[in-house]
């Protein structure tokens, strides 16, 4: 097994991505402001074998409130996914993350593409909110939530206002966005061809720019 890395996973949700990293081998704290998802992580949690279950730690809170909870310096790698969405200045939080994170430690981002808001409604034929999209940050996401959208040229400027400059950035969902649910099963040749081919848009240009969210990887100078 490789390093084993410190990891704070802001938004922690259901546990999904925690357990996966503890299974991996990693230390893993799960920052979670919604109760029933806290629960919900918790519950997970607590089906995995007790070697697992000592390393993931779940907190309740937000976080905005990272100083509340952790000392300078004391992560190696902060996730933030799909997060940012839901917080209208993102800027207090993300400077919040750096805080925590260890010199050379990595910031991943995952958030809605701003600059290709208005490609899922325009290719579904909704024009009228294709065309607000084009000046607008807010949206309507799948779940029937108000949201917002941020665009890369600005998160890279926080980033390197924060301390943590954009080291690489990646497009996801470029073809996968409008996949039907009746798509061919995972682990079916067409999935996997599928995700061969999603996986080189979302690192070549110009598809990963029109991706539907982007993962954007800062690093702690």
């Amino acid at each position: 097994m490789g390093q084993r890395l410190r990891i704070l996973d802001v938004g922690v949700g259901q546990g999904t991505q925690a357990l996966r990293l503890a299974r991996a081998g990693h230390e893993v704290t799960g920052l979670e402001s919604d109760a029933a998802m806290l629960d919900a992580a918790r519950a997970a949690l607590a089906e995995e074998p007790e070697g697992i279950r000592g390393r993931v730690r779940l907190i309740e809170g937000d976080g905005r409130e990272t100083g509340a909870h952790f000392l300078p310096g004391t992560f190696d790698v902060v996730l933030c996914h799909g997060v940012l969405m839901y917080v209208s200045e993102p800027d207090p939080l993300l400077a919040g993350l750096a805080r925590v994170l260890a010199p050379g430690g990595l910031l991943s981002l995952l958030v809605r593409n701003g600059d290709a808001l208005a490609m899922r409604p325009g290719l579904a034929g909704d024009f009228d909110t294709a065309l607000t999209a084009f000046d607008s940050p807010s949206y309507t996401n799948r779940i029937g939530l108000p949201v917002r959208a941020d665009r890369r040229e600005e998160l890279a400027e926080t980033l390197t206002a924060i301390g943590a400059p954009l080291r690489a950035w990646y497009g996801v969902r470029v073809f996968t966005d409008l996949a039907p649910d009746d798509a061919e099963p995972p682990g079916s040749p067409e999935w996997e061809r599928l995700l061969t081919a999603e996986e080189r848009a979302g690192r070549t240009d110009p598809y990963r720019a029109v991706a539907a969210l982007l993962h954007l990887c800062g690093v702690r100078g």
